[in-house]
């Protein structure tokens, strides 16, 4: 193997590493059971108020009733509320959405606090482990396990200062050997 075949291959592997932290825009994150939005209909303010969606991934508005709002953005959760109350209720509603609080992320293993903790924007795993009272003396403080919101698998990361958590996520900081 060349010298840049080898050099690109180990690029091409790092650049997986750092993808599986890679921060989600603000944009397309997609709302999930467990998040707090508040919608806003202009001119109507008794449509609107704080919504957490439910357990089946829905709202519950005023006089439209349940709107699904898992896996929508909010622009789309925007257009979603809109097109419900353009059904025979208000003439081109104009609709905000906005999240206010994200689901909680765990951090277990050996941190001092394990526990659930409220997600913030740009939260990084060293700033959730600070959260929990920081590492025990047996933490392997180089690697992180993460289960990514949504999905059955625990997948080993690098511990880095720049390692993103997402709303849902679990941490798991394992026990170093010796």
């Amino acid at each position: 193997m060349g010298a840049r075949t080898g050099i690109g291959l180990l690029i091409a592997i790092l650049s997986l590493g750092l993808t599986a932290f890679a921060p989600q825009s603000v944009s397309d994150y997609r709302l999930a059971s467990g998040d707090n939005v508040r919608i806003d209909v202009f001119g109507e303010a008794a449509l609107g108020g704080e919504f957490v969606i439910d357990a089946n991934g829905r709202i519950a508005l005023p006089l439209i009733g349940e709107v699904q709002a898992a896996g929508l953005t909010g622009a789309q959760l925007q257009d979603a509320v809109a097109q419900a109350l353009s059904q025979g209720y208000l003439i081109q509603p104009r609709v905000t959405a906005q999240v206010l609080t994200y689901r909680p992320i765990y951090i277990l293993g050996e941190v001092n606090r394990p526990g659930e903790y409220p997600y913030l924007p740009d939260l990084t795993v060293l700033n959730a482990v600070a959260t929990a009272q920081g590492f025990t003396y047996r933490a392997n403080t180089r690697r992180v396990f993460v289960r990514r919101a949504g999905s059955r698998v625990e997948e080993a990361q690098p511990l880095t200062a720049d390692a993103r958590v997402s709303p849902g996520d679990t941490l798991r900081i394992g026990e170093r050997y010796f």
